[in-house]
């Protein structure tokens, strides 16, 4: 398969519809069948290995939990490093935290500062854009650890949540990549 059509028909393909989840109402999209489908999987990781080239990021920040599967294998693709970033109290030792709010209450993200630095240019990877508080969060984060934001990138943007515009005076011009749209 090749193509912006080939790969958009082959990851849709891949992600299930489950209906009243987490709770009545929601429509989950399950990106498990995309990760068990080794090939789905490796296109998923070579398109979002070509963003991280794209921007010239020299880190890739994976975020918890999704992020991470993703993340990983796209930094070793590009041959960049990889930083988790966590929900706060999971990472061991001196971390710098971003506490954002949430629908109902807040929450906290956390990195190993050390891990970034002036000179790097990061990529933050996840699996879904929805409201984008988390990844506001993990840009202000990057930024205060010192280092530059080359751009965000994900599986699938919820486009009707509204999480890119919310997202664009925290990006400041980098770009958001979402290789589908529902």
């Amino acid at each position: 398969m090749t193509g912006t059509t080939g790969i958009t028909e082959l990851l849709l393909s891949r992600i299930r519809d489950v209906a009243d989840y987490p709770e009545p109402g929601v429509v989950f999209k399950d990106i498990t069948p995309l990760l068990a489908d080794p090939a789905a999987f490796a296109a998923l990781t070579d398109a979002l290995a070509g963003v991280a080239a794209e921007t010239g990021a020299t880190k890739v920040v994976g975020l918890e939990a999704r992020g991470f599967i993703l993340g990983a294998p796209v930094a070793l693709r590009a041959s960049l490093g990889f930083i988790p970033v966590r929900k706060a109290g999971k990472l061991p030792g001196a971390t710098l935290g971003q506490a954002y709010d949430l629908e109902y209450g807040s929450a906290e993200i956390e990195v190993h500062a050390e891990d970034l630095d002036a000179d790097d240019r990061v990529l933050v990877v996840d699996d879904v854009l929805a409201t984008g508080g988390t990844a506001e969060a993990s840009l202000q984060l990057i930024r205060r650890a010192g280092a530059r934001v080359a751009g965000l990138a994900v599986l699938m943007e919820l486009g009707f949540l509204g999480g890119r515009a919310r997202l664009e005076p925290a990006l400041a011009g980098a770009p958001l990549k979402a290789l589908l749209t529902v």
